[in-house]
This record gives structure tokens, C-alpha cells and sequence, in this order.
């Protein structure tokens, strides 16, 4: 489905007719709506311990799972930890894969510069045929070779490796087969009578040169019943929740000049933040006037960096927040909606894994991490995360029956079918200012199709200065 507008001089006449007609029946869909985020919420914020705990909790805590899984995969075949191997002995071993990685950056690498030896290169991906894989456990690391493939490996992952550890080859253990975790049960799909709709949109990139403000406000006229003939305003009544998955504000609000310069040099000007902010809550003000919105924070938005991210701070969305109807969540998020599951993150974990694996397709990323069991497999090692002790708030322990990822190149979706018969919805939900399309998913069938906004408006490089004539 597309919106298009291309306005010419001709048309300008139109925008002083009657407003569409309206239906005064019409009413919106209702949904019941329950958030299960208290395990991302950090309560102590105690940062100075080590990620060790968090990486013993997470082994701990699904090697009953992968045991589970590897006796139904492969029998009887003894189960060992590593410093109980036998030479020869075909078993098999839990534990965590690490990557050895090469060119991965490293802090004494960047300050080599101190010692006359050549800087690393910038680099937007770090995997090369060189890099090795290593399982470890509680107490030791062995190198891992045969069927495990490094590719398509990160640091993080949980698994269960059948082989051996040849006489002749010590110090290697020699995988035949793995698997990961089985799926989580799944709660039951409930039966749902009418369509019912979920928007998810992320990446408007406020504040940036990419910012899509006309194709917002088309978004927020559609949603609000304010565009479109009776029908469409028919459809559009069926949208009960919108989920706003991301990076709301764009990377050039991060400008660090801002936050230096000599307060005499910037009392008449203010951080990009400010105002993308502003906007953002006047943008949000006209959704939540008639549907449930919640929102995630991205990576760029005004809150922690490190996962999860912690909501959105109710001073900052003012006008939006007076209404019951906005919802400012974690990252992740865990959102039940009429009964229906839905996990997701605003893509991060996706970004990283792409960047320290060979792998191009970003939904395949997205359903690795299902199969994995984990949301973010790579924290804390290259994705930064708070240091848990006692729980790693990321394993998946319930199948969600919808698994987003926010911010990512292009629109994608499947259903993956688990062995037990789950079925999860995976979607990319691409950058809103980039493709300026948003995406549906309609609860009763769990069926996604995109839905686009376009404009024919040139962006305009504020780089360039129109010269004035002296």
C-alpha cells in the first residue's frame, strides 16, 4: 500500500475545499495491552562489576535447555565438561562459542601510535577467513574445528557440540554435529474475530537531514482517520497499536560541539536534541489522541546506551505523556497485545552480529537469535550492556509469537515454524527515513505488508547557502 503526494502550483486551490468526509460511527478497534519489561528495568545501577557473572548466569541457566536438546538429538552419548574430556571419546560438550578475531578493534591496538607501529584501519565489518572459534565453560576453552562454522558464528552463543578430542590433535575438539536450545513453548495463538492492526515504524531520524516531517504528518493523518475516503478511513479504524521501534531522533543530534562550546558562544542556539525532541512530542501528541503508541529507545535517542535501554523520561514528551494512551518502554521490549507475543529490540543485536559475522541477510540474523534463545548474543563482549548478576534478562524463555527487529536497511518478514509447532512472525522494520515506509501486521492472521509514504519534496542540503546580493 502506498500514500503518495506530489503537489504542483496547480493543486494549490485544493487546500482551501472541504475537509474529507468523516463517518461519526466510525470507532476504533480496542486491544488490551500488557508489558512483561520489568526484568529489563535496571534498578541498583551498580556498574563496577565484572561480566563474568553475566556470562556464568547465562551458561548456567541454558545448559539445562541444550542438555535437554542434545539427549533428544543425539541419545545417550555422554555429556562432558571440558576438563573431564578423554582422548578419542566421542561426546559432547555445553559452552559458550568466543570468536577470535583479528581484526576486531582492540584498545591497545588504537593506541599503537604511541609505540611508531601502523594504527587499524577503520573498518565497517570486522570478520576475515582467519578468525577461529572456541568453546568455553566454567573452567576452560578449547579450540573448536569441523562443522561449526565461524561464518555464520558469534561471541555469545550458547551450544551443544558433538565430537571428540583426537590423541593426535589435542588441544582441538573436533565437531561432527550441534544444536542450540529447543524453542520455548509457545501460549497458544488466541482465535481473534476481526482484523486487527499493528503499525511498527521506526528510524524517523529527527534532527538529521533525513527527517521525513511531511511524510510523518501523512503517517499521523492516516492513523488519526484524517486521510483518505470513508473506506480507507474504514481500514485505518482497525489499527489498534502503534509501535515505534527506535532511534525517534537522528545521529547528528549527538553533536558533541554543542555540549563544549563556551556557554557566550551558544546562549542564542541550542542542541539539535531540543528541538527533534519538541517535534517528536507534538508528532506522537497527534497519535495517541486516538490509538495506543508505545515507543522504544534507540540508539541514538536521549537515554542509556548500553542495553537495555531504559524508557524515555516523561519531561521529555510532555504533551504526549499526559495521555494514558503512551506507553514509553524498554529496549528490549516484551509487549502482549489482545494475547498475542511480541518481543523485539530496535535492531542493535542485528547490527552488531552484521558486523562481526559474515552474514548479509538481516532476517536471518533475527531468527539466528530466536534459534540461539538469545536477544542479544554479542552483549556484553562487542555490544554494550549492563552488568547482570543474577539473571541475563535476554535469554528468550517464552516464544513470542511476533520477534521485530527496529532500524534496519529494508522490510522483510517470514514465519519460522518451530519443531513443537510454534509459529513466529519475524519483521525487519525498516529506518522510516530512509524508505519512508511503515509496516502491518494484522493480529487475526498474523499476515505483514508494508505500507509506504511518499513525497515528491527534494531534501535540501542545508550545507549549501543561497549567496546574497551585496
Amino acid at each position: 500500500m502506498i500514500y503518495s503526494a506530489n503537489p504542483q502550483p496547480v493543486n494549490v486551490h485544493s487546500f482551501s475545499t472541504e475537509a474529507p468526509e468523516v463517518n461519526p460511527d466510525l470507532k476504533r478497534v480496542t486491544s488490551t495491552v500488557e508489558y512483561k519489561n520489568d526484568r529489563f528495568i535496571v534498578k541498583d545501577r551498580s556498574f563496577n562489576r565484572q561480566f563474568a557473572h553475566l556470562y556464568a548466569e547465562r551458561l548456567m541457566t541454558m545448559r539445562k535447555r541444550l542438555t535437554a536438546a542434545a539427549t533428544e538429538k543425539w541419545g545417550n552419548t555422554p555429556i562432558r565438561k571440558l576438563h573431564e574430556l578423554i582422548n578419542d571419546e566421542r561426546c559432547i560438550v555445553i559452552g559458550t562459542i568466543f570468536k577470535h578475531m583479528e581484526l576486531r578493534p582492540n584498545i591497545l591496538k588504537e593506541v599503537s601510535e604511541e609505540h611508531n607501529l601502523m594504527p587499524q584501519p577503520i573498518r565497517s565489518r570486522y570478520a576475515d577467513t582467519k578468525d577461529k572459534l572456541i568453546i568455553e565453560d566454567e573452567l576452560q576453552r578449547i579450540f573448536v574445528v569441523g562443522d561449526l562454522k565461524c561464518e555464520t558464528s558469534v561471541t555469545g552463543v550458547i551450544v551443544a557440540v558433538l565430537g571428540k578430542e583426537p590423541e593426535d590433535d589435542k588441544g582441538k575438539f573436533h565437531v561432527e554435529d550441534y544444536c542450540y536450545q529447543q524453542l520455548p513453548t509457545q501460549v497458544p495463538r488466541p482465535i481473534i474475530d476481526q482484523d486487527k492492526f499493528i503499525m511498527f515504524v521506526s528510524g524517523f531520524e529527527l534532527g538529521g537531514r533525513e527527517e521525513r516531517p511531511f511524510q510523518m504528518q501523512m503517517l499521523a493523518d492516516l492513523v488519526c482517520g484524517q486521510l483518505g475516503d470513508l473506506d480507507q478511513q474504514e481500514a485505518t479504524a482497525s489499527i489498534c497499536h502503534v509501535v515505534v521501534a527506535g532511534n525517534s531522533l537522528s545521529e547528528s543530534t549527538q553533536d558533541r560541539d554543542t555540549l563544549t562550546k563556551a556557554k557566550y558562544l551558544s546562549k542564542k542556539t541550542s542542541a539539535g536534541s531540543v528541538e527533534a525532541v519538541k517535534n517528536l512530542d507534538g508528532f506522537l501528541g497527534q497519535l495517541v489522541t486516538s490509538v495506543d503508541v508505545t515507543i522504544l529507545p534507540g540508539e541514538f535517542d536521549p537515554t542509556n546506551f548500553s542495553l537495555p535501554q531504559q524508557p524515555f523520561h516523561q519531561c521529555m514528551l510532555p504533551v504526549s505523556s499526559q495521555y494514558n494512551t503512551l506507553h514509553r518502554q524498554t529496549n528490549p521490549c516484551d509487549i502482549t497485545v489482545d494475547g498475542l507475543r511480541i518481543l523485539g529490540t530496535a535492531g542493535q543485536p542485528v547490527e552488531d552480529i552484521y558486523r562481526y559475522s559474515e552474514m548479509e541477510d538481516r532476517l536471518a540474523m533475527l531468527e539466528n537469535t530466536l534459534v540461539w534463545g538469545h536477544t542479544a548474543p554479542t552483549a556484553p563482549d562487542t555490544l554494550a550492556c549492563y552488568p547482570f548478576v543474577k539473571e541475563d534478562p535476554f535469554i528468550v524463555s517464552n516464544c513470542p509469537h511476533i520477534y521485530f527487529a527496529g532500524c534496519q536497511p529494508e522490510y522483510k518478514s517470514k514465519v519460522f515454524k518451530g519443531a513443537s509447532g510454534q509459529e513466529v512472525l519475524l519483521l525487519t522494520v525498516p529506518r522510516f527515513s530512509q524508505s519512508g515506509t511503515a509496516v502491518l501486521v494484522n493480529l487475526r492472521s498474523l499476515e505483514a505488508q508494508p505500507i509506504s509514504f511518499h513525497s515528491h519534496f527534494p531534501i535540501v542540503d542545508e550545507s549549501v547557502s543561497p549567496e546574497v546580493d551585496k
